[in-house]
């Protein structure tokens, strides 16, 4: 049986676009990073990243920009955000070995958390410029009904606390399936950090959720919208309790 998620609105099978094949960032590159990190000649580690190396870093966080929708930038383009990730992958390479994994999975990591740090600071100063398209509306809009309720005065409140604890108290009977129950586990660790990560940023939200289950976006938005219910009633249950 298929489930409804995976159809359309005709009731025909959604189809998944194909992977992209990496042919950028191959065993060779790998390969001349080991090389880069071996050699002690300055001259020769500058002309194996220029041959050998540049082009695949270029093209991964190129890959990630687009891909993740990183946007939000202080420098005056997107190419300019390229380089200034280069550079920080740079900074990374001797500190690359095999048994951290694959290159590209372990590079590609350090600037998904590079940009995500960087797109969430510079989030709010966007707010006042100019709109960028937003192509993955549905989901930032289920993150907006999910997260609307929630004002900053709230949190004078508990109502933010007490959602929390009994998210916490009662996961593993709310959440029955592996793949949600991981995803209510890291939208709730993103409602305990949230002195430090600013949960108003829904598109930010998404990616943080995102990248710590690898989970998919129907799978998020479903426990996102189970996850709003919850607090809605806990909201409405503090209100009449605490009414003057």
């Amino acid at each position: 049986m298929i489930d409804n998620e995976l159809l359309t609105k005709s009731g025909k099978p959604k189809k998944r676009k194909p992977k992209v094949k990496n042919n950028y960032f191959t065993k060779d590159t790998e390969e001349a990073i080991l090389k880069y990190r071996k050699c002690q000649d300055p001259l020769e580690r500058n002309r194996i990243y220029n041959e050998e190396i540049h082009y695949g870093f270029y093209k991964l966080v190129e890959n990630i920009i687009h891909t993740f929708k990183f946007y939000y930038t202080e420098v005056d383009n997107i190419e300019d955000l390229k380089y200034e990730v280069i550079s920080f992958l740079l900074q990374k390479l001797d500190l690359y070995n095999q048994s951290k994994g694959k290159a590209y999975s372990y590079f590609g990591t350090i600037a998904k958390r590079y940009l995500i740090i960087y797109n969430q600071k510079n989030y709010k100063k966007f707010l006042t410029k100019a709109e960028i398209k937003n192509e993955s509306e549905n989901e930032e809009n289920i993150l907006n009904s999910a997260l609307e309720s929630q004002q900053p005065e709230l949190d004078k409140l508990d109502v933010v606390e007490l959602f929390i604890k009994h998210v916490d108290d009662n996961l593993l009977e709310l959440f029955t399936k592996e793949d949600e129950l991981k995803v209510a586990d890291a939208v709730l660790e993103i409602f305990k950090k949230r002195e430090n990560i600013d949960i108003f940023n829904k598109r930010a939200v998404f990616i943080y959720v995102r990248e710590m289950t690898d989970a998919e976006s129907n799978t998020i938005t479903k426990v996102i919208k189970r996850l709003k219910t919850i607090y809605k009633e806990i909201l409405n249950d503090y209100l009449e309790n605490h009414d003057h």
